[in-house]
């Protein structure tokens, strides 16, 4: 964290567990953001709360600390080994991952069982996890409804409940398995429960006051909706323009680690094809990509081996992402909301970067709407001629099977074809060698004279199909002409 953004509160004079403090410690923090230092008094004497801050200040810091402070000082009794005390609800597999990650940096010395379980990977090792039993289970609803649906654990020895991203929760649908889960704890008042959000909407303030007893809300709101040291460019492009100005950028704005976002996954592909014909690196992060592959694409881009990651929204909530150096909007987003929190990827814990939107002729018409949203209007740039340069073929795109449609509920073998004839042709071949001679094919009949042959038919005339009924064929592109893509 950069000193400039925390407060004067530190997190030695919280009061906090030895234990605690010393994971604290070795994170490297001593002070706290403006969220830590309101939520954390409230949260350390008991007092359930909401709380909203603008993304990358230090939310879940917040909680986890609360969490575990609250677990050590309240000791669980009469508690079998597969009731949980725990438990943190995330709305993306990723952010659950990164919650599980900081997390075993601050309960390092505390001796907590952590468990993390999502959709999309590892099942079997999942539940058996569960089955041997946690302290504090971090996960997605849907994974966790389906072993808690099967008795593989329960919900009667909870002792805090996080809900992070809680707006998120609403735009991905899960309220109702949210509001499942939350039905089958303790009641409000004997748990903590705490709920984190960048926006705190009428819908999320209704939950809180649902399920969370007497919750106090706190607010931090900055003069800017977006990060002071975010430095916001805006280019007017045509949409065959895009993936050259993009590749002119990067080639010269010297991108350290770089984070394209698109609003389709099939314009991320197309995007990351054409990085890899010019000699870029790049890779997809969609909802397509099997889970293993995620976490390692991650990993890659988090260390720094991957310098350039193109991805959807999966990825603009939530991951705390170390030294993003340029977020590229290569399409505008449709939701305002969305454009600050794709920003708000880089400039995180005090740092500086750049964002740079695209403003095509097909996401244009949501511009003034994130300006309002943003309240400033967006610098913009003009698009020289020598920022579209010439560019090589793209690569081929890799095949990406649906998740689920090799194994899972529901699906059928692969079928293609002639499949299923080429798997009988063996047996009728066998009929044929065995039958009896009078019942072999009968040979050609002998050819007529040309003479004798009847006169073709002449074919009938072709009717006029309806234009709203023909098949409209898309044209092929050759590789070297500009890309057609928003």
């Amino acid at each position: 964290m950069s000193d400039h953004h925390l407060t004067d509160k530190s997190f030695a004079s919280l009061n906090l567990p030895e234990a605690l403090l010393q994971g604290v410690r070795e994170a490297g923090f001593e002070f706290c953001t403006p969220i830590q230092a309101e939520t954390l008094p409230l949260a350390l004497a008991g007092q359930d709360v909401a709380g909203q801050a603008q993304t990358g200040t230090g939310k879940t810091a917040a909680f986890l600390l609360a969490a575990f402070n609250h677990l050590l000082t309240h000791l669980a009794e009469d508690r079998r080994p597969n009731q949980p005390r725990a438990i943190m609800l995330a709305p993306t597999r990723e952010l659950a991952v990164q919650i599980h990650k900081d997390a075993l940096a601050l309960a390092a010395h505390t001796g907590f069982r952590l468990g993390l379980v999502f959709g999309g990977t590892g099942y079997d090792s999942q539940r058996k996890m569960l089955e041997e039993g946690v302290d504090v289970l971090i996960g997605t609803p849907g994974r966790i409804i389906d072993y808690f649906k099967q008795h593989v654990f329960d919900l009667e020895a909870v002792q805090v409940m996080v809900l992070d991203e809680a707006d998120r929760m609403f735009d991905l649908g899960f309220i109702k398995d949210i509001r499942f889960l939350l039905r089958r704890m303790p009641p409000p008042g004997a748990r903590l429960s705490m709920l984190f959000s960048a926006t705190l909407s009428y819908r999320v303030t209704e939950l809180a006051y649902e399920h969370m007893n007497n919750p106090q809300f706190v607010r931090i709101e900055p003069d800017k909706r977006t990060a002071d040291k975010v430095t916001q460019v805006l280019y007017h492009t045509a949409i065959e323009e895009k993936i050259p100005l993009l590749m002119h950028l990067l080639r010269h704005m010297d991108p350290t680690r770089s984070l394209v976002f698109s609003n389709t996954k099939d314009a991320a592909e197309t995007i990351v094809a054409w990085l890899k014909g010019n000699s870029v690196n790049a890779e997809v992060l969609s909802g397509d990509v099997p889970q293993n592959q995620r976490l390692r694409i991650l990993q890659d881009f988090t260390e720094g081996r991957l310098p350039v990651l193109v991805a959807t929204d999966v990825a603009a909530r939530g991951l705390h992402i170390p030294d993003v150096s340029h977020v590229f909007n290569f399409d505008l987003p449709q939701n305002a909301e969305d454009y600050v929190h794709r920003i708000g990827r880089t400039a995180r814990a005090g740092a500086s970067g750049d964002a740079v939107s695209f403003a095509c002729e097909r996401y244009v018409f949501g511009l003034p709407e994130i300006e309002e949203y943003i309240g400033h209007r967006i610098p913009t740039s003009p698009v020289l001629p020598e920022m579209l340069p010439e560019l090589e073929p793209p690569a081929r795109r890799e095949y990406r099977p649906r998740p689920g449609g090799e194994r899972g509920r529901g699906s059928r073998p692969e079928r293609g074809r002639g499949h299923g004839r080429e798997g009988r042709r063996p047996d009728r071949e066998h009929h044929r060698e065995h039958r009896p001679d009078h019942e072999t094919r009968r040979p050609a009949p002998e050819p007529r004279p040309a003479e004798s042959r009847p006169a073709p038919t002449p074919p009938a005339p072709v009717k006029p199909v309806p234009s709203a009924k023909r098949l409209i064929k898309p044209l092929a592109r050759r590789g070297g002409e500009k890309p057609a893509i928003g």
